[in-house]
């Protein structure tokens, strides 16, 4: 990574955020202590400051918590990953707002033959929120893991009325 990565903290009704941006975009949208927080970017120097890609994750972030559904074309996106990672988020990020979909129809959709795969790079997603990972369920429509907890991953879907199985895992 070129450059220096700014930081600013966001205080959501579900936890406080990092979000992280490079010169070029967003890079990160973080629940403090998630699974595979700020993974890519422990050796970066990061700073506390802003910048105006994080001023529309900012806004992006206030709409979204007011019940709006804001659009993700409003924001530059530039999360490092796999190939094969990308190729998933870009499914995540076609889901949408109060909709579900499973690992297995996202496996089925990029011709793979592992929902587990595809599970490991939806729990690696440094969007959260903004790229849905909230939104994939396990094949019975039941809540699965999440990375920043499954606690916020109800509480983001019943945010939406999304419909999904609400009987512990």
């Amino acid at each position: 990574m070129s450059g220096k990565i700014k930081r600013k903290f966001f205080s959501s009704p579900i936890g406080d955020l990092s979000l992280l941006a490079g010169d070029d975009g967003i890079l990160g949208v973080y629940f403090e202590g998630q699974k595979y927080f700020e993974r890519v970017y422990e050796t970066e120097q990061i700073i506390e400051e802003g910048n105006i890609f994080l001023d529309e994750i900012e806004i992006w972030l206030e709409d979204y918590f007011a019940g709006k559904n804001p659009e993700l074309s409003r924001l530059t996106l530039v999360p490092e990953g796999t190939a094969f990672q990308k190729k998933v988020w870009a499914i995540l990020a076609q889901i949408p707002y109060g909709q579900t979909m499973t690992y297995g129809e996202i496996a089925k959709q990029i011709n793979c033959s592992s929902a587990q795969a595809v599970g490991c790079a939806v729990g690696k997603n440094p969007l959260s929120i903004i790229v849905p990972c909230h939104r994939v369920l396990g094949s019975q429509g039941q809540l699965t893991g999440y990375a920043g907890g499954i606690e916020r991953k109800r509480w983001l879907l019943e945010h939406e009325n999304a419909i999904f199985r609400k009987e512990e895992e």
